[in-house]
């Protein structure tokens, strides 16, 4: 953080004390993460700008004046003390020309959702963010009968399939629970496996049992997206929404219509939002047809959900303080938690995974399922 220098103590190096830490932000849709950080230091900066400056500093002048008592018009120097506007901003300019903001895990362009900022030392604790390898929520919606060049609904149309018949019985003939359910079947193992086999854990041991118990297991090195486990919650041909698998509050929900059921969630780690629309694509090829993603939106990130989210009307100083403050204490407690779970006396050393850098072969983690 630079600011200029001779600057007086007072409510702007309170402000500055209180601008130390982690918090996030809602980005919408359409915007570079880029141009969020820096609407977000032009605010702040505006803020600390704008703040009651320390009263000027008074200096002793000898200046000129009449001499008290007499009526001659003599001049005579006096000894005045005048205030300094050596540090006035109207004489050195603002106090503040930029701050130093670190992004957190971060999102593309089409992608909105939760999006975690540092400030100061927060900085720093980024690292141990990245280190914990957090897990994080996701609403992915998709559109079934499309296939495009980008997985989105932007792209270029490269195919039109069927996804079913609707009829007054609401009947399916190719997409059906029982193809779906063995499809998400096989997505739940095989990513399960690659799970396990990333955490770098002694199955036998105890701390591995519980941490199973807890749910906690996850990656302690880079890997690819794996996601915990996932199942069909609904299904009324064309619509369907599939939950991770004893979570009922995260799930995925795909449907061909503009109005959808209920808000879906997606809970990975180490995934880019391209993967998660690619997710959509191949799940619409083991159903015999064809599926795009029309929306993903990050619902948490680690320990900050949308509750903790500033929205864009709120992004200014004090909200921005008090959102920091308010998360402090809780970002201290889960980075202890995790660096003593990375640290537990039964983690084996790293020898890398035995299936191979790679991981799963496919986003889905499978081959072809139809068949099966």
């Amino acid at each position: 953080m630079r600011t200029s220098s001779c600057q007086g103590k007072g409510t702007t190096t309170y402000g500055l004390a209180r601008l130390q830490g982690l918090f996030a932000v809602y980005k919408p849709p359409g915007l570079k993460w880029l141009h969020v950080r820096e609407t977000v230091e032009l605010q702040l900066l505006k803020g600390l700008n704008a703040q009651q400056p320390p009263a000027p500093k008074r200096r002793l002048r000898f200046l000129l004046g009449p001499v008290e008592g007499s009526e001659e018009k003599k001049l005579t120097l006096r000894a005045t003390s005048v205030p300094s506007l050596i540090t006035h901003r109207l004489v050195r300019g603002p106090a503040f020309t930029n701050l130093k903001i670190g992004v957190g895990h971060r999102l593309d362009v089409q992608a909105s959702g939760v999006l975690v900022l540092a400030v100061g030392h927060g900085r720093r604790l980024l690292t141990d963010v990245y280190d914990a390898h957090l897990t994080k929520d996701y609403t992915v919606r998709g559109l079934l009968g499309k296939a495009t060049d980008n997985f989105c609904e932007d792209g270029r149309l490269i195919e039109k399939t069927t996804y079913g018949k609707r009829c007054l019985a609401s009947c399916c003939d190719h997409v059906t629970r029982e193809r779906l359910d063995r499809i998400l079947a096989m997505i739940q193992g095989s990513h399960q496996k690659a799970l396990v086999t990333y955490s770098n854990l002694d199955l036998k041991s105890q701390q591995a049992y519980e941490m199973a118990v807890q749910g906690v297991i996850r990656p302690m090195s880079k890997s690819p997206m794996l996601i915990s486990a996932i199942r069909c919650l609904h299904f009324a041909p064309p619509e369907f929404v599939l939950v991770p698998s004893g979570e009922p509050h995260m799930k995925v929900l795909f449907a061909p219509h503009s109005c959808y059921l209920s808000r879906p969630k997606v809970q990975c780690v180490h995934e880019t939002q391209q993967q998660l629309r690619k997710l959509v694509h191949e799940v619409g090829l083991e159903l015999k047809s064809t599926a795009i993603c029309t929306q993903v939106r990050r619902t948490r990130d680690g320990f900050f959900g949308l509750d903790d989210a500033l929205l864009r009307t709120q992004w200014d100083l004090h909200n921005i303080q008090d959102a920091i403050q308010a998360a402090a204490p809780r970002v201290a407690v889960e980075l202890k938690k995790n660096l003593s779970l990375k640290l537990g006396p039964q983690q084996l050393p790293s020898t890398g995974p035995s299936r191979g850098p790679k991981g799963p072969s496919s986003t889905l983690g499978l081959g072809s399922c139809a068949g099966q």
